[in-house]
């Protein structure tokens, strides 16, 4: 089997994992099943912060220590980060449309990463047409404060604060985390496919 191949099997199972645990997640009173895609949802968004911050703090680091490697990880995680979050937006939908019977596009959370999706992707797409990865650092540190600012401002509607953790179930964060664990380690396994070659 080619590396490229295994790579790509072993991405696969990741994110079938990430399913898998979804499918097995507890439920509650309120949302019952449908919390469930609920949980997923969230999981990407962490993983896609997670890697928006992996790829800023790789950035800083690699442009003040001289260290290349750490400007590829820094544009890698970037292009996964952006992916992630797409993937989040659209598991969004379907997160609305199971649990309010609709799509409310209008709420802040969702407009806002919406925008910034759309950002990440003009963003990673010109870093990658250009071939600079040092100015891709230097862009995923930018992006990422921006990103952290705009989330500390942007009112939630449909988003409570801390539905996991605010939980008394042990159950349900420790699933939360297991599966919060396997969309991260999918996310950080895409970078590593997508960092530019030395």
């Amino acid at each position: 089997m080619s590396p490229r191949r295994r790579d790509g099997l072993v991405l696969l199972f990741l994110v079938a994992l990430a399913v898998v645990l979804a499918a097995l997640a507890p439920t509650d009173h309120v949302l019952g099943s449908g919390l469930r895609i609920v949980y997923l949802h969230g999981a990407w968004v962490w993983a896609a912060l997670l890697a928006f911050a992996g790829a800023a703090l790789t950035g800083t680091f690699g442009l003040l220590l001289h260290r290349e490697s750490l400007v590829r990880w820094s544009v890698g995680l970037g292009r996964s980060a952006a992916i992630t979050w797409l993937i989040s937006l659209l598991i969004s939908l379907a997160a609305m449309q199971t649990n309010w019977n609709g799509l409310y596009l209008a709420e802040p959370r969702w407009a806002l990463g919406v925008r910034f999706g759309v950002a990440a992707v003009l963003l990673q797409a010109g870093v990658a047409v250009l071939r600079r990865p040092r100015l891709g650092s230097a862009l995923n540190i930018l992006f990422f404060g921006l990103l952290v600012g705009a989330l500390l401002v942007t009112p939630s509607v449909l988003h409570p604060p801390s539905p996991v953790f605010s939980s008394p179930s042990t159950a349900l964060r420790l699933s939360f985390l297991a599966l919060l664990a396997c969309t991260s380690a999918s996310s950080a396994w895409l970078a590593r496919l997508l960092r530019p070659n030395a």
